[in-house]
């Protein structure tokens, strides 16, 4: 079975608006499962440059899916274990929460793959 890794990555500046707000990070860090494949989401880590919690938010097709916390200036890896199957159109998005008020850098490497 041939696989394609993908990666929505990078260092992102960001200014809180609220742990219950959940918004994009950047442009960028979107994707859509092409035609004819499956995609997964197998990993994220993240690094918070900030003096509070952020989470990072998967959002797939405009619905929040995972939540991980990211804690104050520091860092995290999920390796998923449950790992949900993405149709072909579906989009894959990496959101942010924040305190308000809050402004900090998240470092982003969320790894897919299409099968």
């Amino acid at each position: 079975m041939m696989t394609t890794p993908r990666f929505l990555q990078g260092a992102f500046a960001f200014d809180g608006k609220g742990l219950d707000k959940p918004a994009l990070l950047h442009p960028t860090l979107t994707y859509t499962v092409p035609e004819g494949v499956t995609g997964q989401v197998l990993y994220v880590r993240a690094g918070n440059s900030s003096g509070e919690l952020a989470t990072v938010v998967l959002v797939f097709d405009g619905a929040p899916a995972r939540w991980l916390p990211v804690g104050a200036k520091a860092d995290m890896h999920v390796s998923l274990r449950v790992v949900e199957d993405l149709l072909a159109g579906t989009s894959v998005e990496v959101h942010y929460t924040a305190p308000a008020g809050t402004s900090g850098t998240l470092v982003v490497d969320c790894g897919l793959v299409e099968v």
